[in-house]
């Protein structure tokens, strides 16, 4: 099935600001070959966004953030300061790449000397237009990486730091970090650990 298995009767924005939430009312191409009936849906919709875990090989570290998440305060967390590797939102024309390259200097202060492409996929498609680029990046550093960051402009307040591998990957087992693509991220790098450590040092 492609585009003109869908037909769209309506387009309607509720809310536009940092993101949109528009009203998509339409039918579909169902597997049997008839059209669904109309149906009605919300989607929030925004750029795309990438992802990435600097890796620090020599030192087998893994810098990580942490920072304030609207999402979880919201959803009723008992605690809305989450732990993540770095991300931002694509601006216009910008590549993945180079926005991680960007996003990496921002956020941590270190500099990326090469990166690998782990995968791409949507957030949550059934109510979500974000589409996610996820990469591991190998950063060099001398000392640990650390500090407070972020864009001020932005209303970032960071707070950055590394970590031995191990105690990265631990965390996600035990569910200290829990956004998707942070867990997507450590696990691809657990998964391909001793090739990564091979290609990098």
């Amino acid at each position: 099935m492609n585009l003109y298995d869908v037909e769209i009767k309506c387009r309607k924005i509720l809310y536009r600001g940092f993101f949109q939430l528009k009203k998509y009312t339409l039918r579909h191409k169902k597997f049997d070959g008839s059209w669904s009936d109309t149906i009605s849906r919300e989607v929030f919709e925004r750029r795309a966004v990438a992802e990435i875990v600097p890796y620090n090989p020599v030192r087998d570290r893994i810098i990580l953030i942490e920072q304030f998440r609207p999402g979880p305060m919201a959803a009723g967390a008992q605690n809305s300061w989450m732990i993540e590797v770095v991300a931002g939102i694509l601006e216009s024309k910008e590549t993945p790449e180079n926005l991680v390259m960007r996003e990496t200097l921002e956020e941590t202060g270190g500099e990326l000397t090469d990166i690998l492409p782990i995968c791409a996929f949507y957030m949550a498609p059934g109510s979500s237009t974000e589409y996610c680029h996820l990469f591991c990046g190998r950063i060099d550093s001398k000392g640990d990486i650390g500090g407070l960051h972020g864009n001020s402009d932005e209303g970032e307040d960071i707070r950055v730091f590394s970590e031995a591998s191990g105690i990265a990957f631990a965390r996600v087992s035990r569910g200290e970090i829990n956004s998707v693509f942070s867990i997507i991220a450590l696990q691809w790098l657990q998964l391909n650990y001793k090739d990564i450590r091979r290609r990098w040092t």
